[in-house]
């Protein structure tokens, strides 16, 4: 079965593909604001997001002068 494209979802990054979008709305993440208020290491615990989705996030995050949240 194919993964449903949800895109766009609020601000976040189109190279995200298509699960990791899907997965961060369904946590209630939808927008770059929400996303800041995580650490890493939990959307590391969402399903669909990994490392290269980290990385994607981290340079949105850092063009728009916010960073993942730290401790």
């Amino acid at each position: 079965m194919a993964t449903p494209d949800v895109r766009p979802v609020g601000d976040l990054p189109h190279e995200l593909g298509k699960t990791a979008p899907r997965e961060l709305q369904l946590a209630g993440l939808d927008s770059l604001e929400k996303i800041c208020r995580c650490t890493e290491k939990e959307l590391l615990a969402i399903h669909g997001v990994g490392p290269k989705a980290i990385r994607i996030l981290s340079s949105a995050l850092e063009q728009k002068g916010l960073g993942f949240r730290t401790a």
